[in-house]
């Protein structure tokens, strides 16, 4: 008999367009980093990430959604920065929503 293990459901949620995928947990971390941070070079850099390769994320997301997702201003007085615009806010906001549905509903299986 084999031993007795403890089994857990598990799932992964990506937001898709057209069919094409779009945003999973990865993209929304990146996300909510550049909000946390209000820097695409400080959120890659918080996550363990290049700069080129957040940058290429965003460049992907934004031309599948065909909007913008984050809003950049050059430096300055005040230096530049990075904040989600309402797009992007929206797209976190969807993703979590359903990652707490599928959790709830996984807890109640």
């Amino acid at each position: 008999m084999a031993k007795t293990r403890k089994v857990n459901p598990s799932f992964k949620i990506w937001l898709e367009v057209d069919g094409k995928p779009l945003i999973g947990k990865g993209g929304i971390e990146i996300l909510r980093a550049i909000d946390r941070e209000g820097s695409i070079a400080k959120a890659a850099k918080s996550l363990g990430m290049s700069y080129r390769y957040v940058w290429g994320y965003l460049s992907k997301i934004e031309k599948v959604f065909g909007e913008p997702v984050v809003k950049t201003r050059v430096g300055g007085v005040k230096g530049g920065g990075a904040e989600l615009t309402k797009t992007g806010r929206w797209l976190v906001n969807k993703y979590l929503k359903l990652e707490d549905i599928v959790e709830k509903t996984l807890k109640k299986a």
